[in-house]
């Protein structure tokens, strides 16, 4: 009897590891949660068996399926505590275990617990209070906001003046005044180093033997320009001796058994002289770090090894040091296209069946022209159901051939309406990073 995998989805993240579970013999049910104006999120229309009924999840399906997860920690964790206190195998934090992340200062505050070096920061829940702050504090320039809340309020200034400017912004809007004073946000003193983060497997058996060391690309354009996304592509590394995890990530274990967490965790890091200074935690898969980790993976059941984890065993595979790169293919007006209402369905994806790089993301079956020998027919295939449409992976011994096999992949995939990646994932400022990196003892083996 094949195996059962219930996702319950924020948005439409999930796609690719439905498919993925689906081919690999997994009945898959996914509740994916509607969007902002009530109507149905339409990625995998065709393709996945979709639940539209939420009321359903606690009638039916948690007592389905063999293994439950969440791509998220904002949304439902409070129903779904008293089944994962019951042994449910649920694989998502508890209550407590995802505030490390959507509480910035328990977060800071764990890290100091376990013994890991921090840096100053401080919390507040309102705009007028951390402007006195800053102007009297000016090595404080970043700031970063708790719960649920938009990437673009993770501000790095430049001087005290562009932070208080933007705390002045930020406090201009009800709703983010609502929501300072709801979850807080912390401000922080800005370190000057290379930027690099390391993430592992946590369970009931302790820590995977594995960890992946990564970084992020976060704005929208080359050259680390433009608006803040979330992310556009990561580059990433699969090693079983990471020395950035052995100072930021293994001393947290205690508080993790203590907190029974399952799952992935990440800490994200500034590099100096003086060593690692961790800035927050990622207490989930992290997006498209999901893709990277599928693509490094090499495990026949793209499943089976969550759940193995969630049972305290590690059954990865992987090959040491391999590189990964993951490119996100986006259409305009992405990342405003939610705001601007932009109409972003139908559009035609081509080229996109090559499993071994592509991870679908708002994408659905739905008919559009279509060359069929010489004449131009409506047929059945892949079109967008939103802007943020697919991500493109490629692995290798090297970042070069990393970059070769993800950029040669996502030169096959054809959409109208001018879609839009970055062309310096894994290049960029990793080309003056990386010595800089090496001379401190960190990413030892990572090569071009």
């Amino acid at each position: 009897m094949s195996k059962r995998l219930l996702i319950i989805d924020t948005s439409s993240n999930c796609l690719d590891m439905a498919l993925r579970a689906k081919m690999a013999g997994w009945q898959v049910k996914w509740y994916d949660r509607p969007r902002p104006d009530g109507g149905p999120r339409l990625a995998g229309m065709g393709m996945i068996d979709k639940i539209t009924d939420f009321g359903e999840i606690q009638r039916k399906w948690l007592d389905w399926a063999d293994l439950i997860y969440l791509p998220d920690n904002t949304r439902w964790l409070d129903m779904l505590e008293p089944y994962r206190k019951q042994g449910y195998p649920i694989l998502a934090p508890g209550v407590e275990a995802a505030k490390l992340e959507t509480d910035r200062d328990a977060g800071q505050k764990a890290m100091k617990q376990s013994g890991i070096k921090i840096m100053e920061s401080k919390a507040f829940n309102d705009y007028d209070a951390a402007i006195a702050f800053v102007k009297k504090n000016p090595e404080f320039l970043v700031s970063k906001p708790s719960g649920d809340a938009n990437k673009a309020l993770s501000y790095v200034a430049s001087d005290p003046a562009d932070l208080v400017y933007m705390l002045g912004r930020w406090k201009q809007r009800e709703d983010l005044r609502k929501a300072a004073k709801k979850d807080g946000f912390i401000l922080q003193e800005r370190k000057y180093g290379v930027e690099m983060a390391v993430g592992g497997w946590y369970g009931p058996g302790g820590w995977s033997k594995w960890f992946y060391e990564n970084w992020e690309y976060k704005k929208l354009m080359d050259g680390d320009l433009g608006v803040a996304t979330g992310e556009m592509g990561t580059l990433s590394r699969m090693t079983t001796k990471s020395r950035l995890a052995e100072e930021v990530l293994k001393p947290v274990g205690p508080i993790l058994d203590k907190l029974g967490y399952v799952g992935y965790i990440d800490n994200n890091c500034i590099i100096d002289a003086q060593g690692p200074w961790p800035m927050e935690w990622t207490m989930r898969d992290g997006w498209p770090t999901k893709h990277n980790v599928t693509a490094h993976i090499k495990n026949d059941d793209p499943i089976q090894w969550m759940l193995d984890g969630l049972n305290g065993k590690d059954t990865i595979e992987a090959v040491e040091g391999e590189v990964g790169i993951s490119i996100v293919v986006a259409l305009p007006d992405f990342p405003y296209s939610k705001i601007t209402n932009k109409d972003l369905c139908g559009i035609p994806v081509r080229g996109a069946d090559d499993m071994d790089h592509i991870h679908l993301s708002e994408v659905m079956i739905g008919e559009a022209p279509t060359m069929v020998g010489d004449k131009v027919m409506d047929t059945p295939g892949y079109v967008t159901c939103g802007d943020y449409t697919l991500v493109v992976t490629g692995t290798g011994k090297t970042i070069t051939a990393a970059r070769r096999s993800a950029y040669g992949a996502v030169d096959k995939v054809k959409i109208p309406n001018n879609p839009m990646w970055r062309l310096d994932i894994g290049a960029g400022r990793m080309k003056r990073h990386l010595p800089k990196l090496h001379a401190m003892g960190y990413a030892k083996g990572l090569e071009y």
